[in-house]
């Protein structure tokens, strides 16, 4: 679809409920420290998936992030697929070229890029609670480091975790634990994924993809039994910054 190239300076994000949204301040800021006068960033809510061929055609667009719940459904609109984000499963960032639109995935580099300086050798075996888009970018980054990973859900498939499943023993060996689920999120701040932190160690480390609020209930288990925690934010910055490289790149 949209074969033509869009010419002009609007970039946006496409999701659902992104009020809260990270991307629109972050981009609004940049801008405005770049001096690009022209240049704007808006959310474009989208009850369905559906609406993204309108959006597409009654906008004059040059660059879109995507966010929750649409990071697997949007590629089947797009005309070129990035090697890393077809293997992944997910796309985050789209660039408008002459041939039409090419999705990519700037999760992984910001979640791999914020995860390093956490790592420690004992770091073997992850847990992912959730499973959806963001999680398959976070698989792809374990994978790529050579630490083996568990997905957690209320819904397992085959090879999966339940909730219930995850026990003291079970985190004994998985010391990586990452939130990819949106439980925790601003405003339900007291929620957190049911898992039994009262076994947590100092061995653990905690991320959790949520930024909004910045030490979310997940992560304040962790702190609470000296456990190593870390947030989206820097994740977030990332793979922004990545995104930016690649609308800019010629």
């Amino acid at each position: 679809m949209a074969k033509k190239e869009h010419s002009g300076n609007r970039f946006g994000l496409v999701g659902k409920n992104i009020s809260y949204s990270f991307s629109k301040g972050y981009f609004s800021s940049k801008f405005e420290d770049l001096g690009l006068d022209g240049h704007s960033y808006e959310n474009f809510d989208l009850e369905d998936i559906s609406a993204f061929t309108s959006l597409i055609e009654n906008n004059t667009l040059s660059g879109l992030n995507v966010t929750i719940p649409y990071k697997e459904s949007v590629m089947a609109y797009l005309d070129e697929i990035d090697r890393q984000a077809a293997a992944i499963g997910a796309v985050n960032t789209i660039k408008f070229t002459k041939n039409g639109l090419k999705g990519y995935n700037t999760d992984a580099y910001g979640f791999e890029q914020s995860l390093l300086p956490h790592l420690k050798p004992h770091h073997k075996k992850a847990l992912i609670l959730g499973t959806g888009g963001a999680s398959k970018a976070i698989a792809y980054v374990l994978d790529g480091l050579g630490i083996d990973f568990c997905f957690v859900s209320r819904n397992p498939s085959r090879f999966q975790m339940h909730y219930n499943e995850v026990t003291a023993t079970v985190l004994t060996s998985y010391t990586l634990i990452i939130n990819c689920s949106p439980v925790g999120t601003f405003p339900d701040i007291e929620a957190k994924p049911s898992i039994p932190y009262a076994h947590l160690a100092p061995q653990h480390l905690l991320f959790d993809l949520i930024y909004n609020p910045e030490k979310t209930a997940f992560l304040q288990e962790a702190e609470k039994r000296g456990a190593g925690y870390a947030n989206g934010f820097h994740m977030l910055q990332f793979q922004a910054e990545k995104a930016w490289e690649i609308w800019n790149k010629k």
